[in-house]
């Protein structure tokens, strides 16, 4: 697919789904795209979807020796 949308990424939980070993969870990070957050998403049931903070720059830190202070 071309497209990030809500279609792509039920195809891709999909797949991700079939590579879960039986018994076991997948957590998958996700940012607060909107096809990641969206109602409309169907999540196989051994998915679990933990969306980050949408400001967290703890979670990106800035590499010291490219910051100019």
């Amino acid at each position: 697919m071309a497209r990030c949308t809500t279609e792509a990424m039920a195809l891709h939980l999909e797949e991700i789904a079939q590579a879960v070993a039986p018994g076991a969870q997948a957590v998958l990070l996700l940012d607060q795209a909107g096809w990641h957050t969206t109602k409309k998403l169907a999540v196989p049931a051994n998915i679990t979807l933990l969306p980050l903070p949408a400001r967290a720059p703890e979670l990106n830190p800035v590499d010291p020796s490219t910051s100019s202070g």
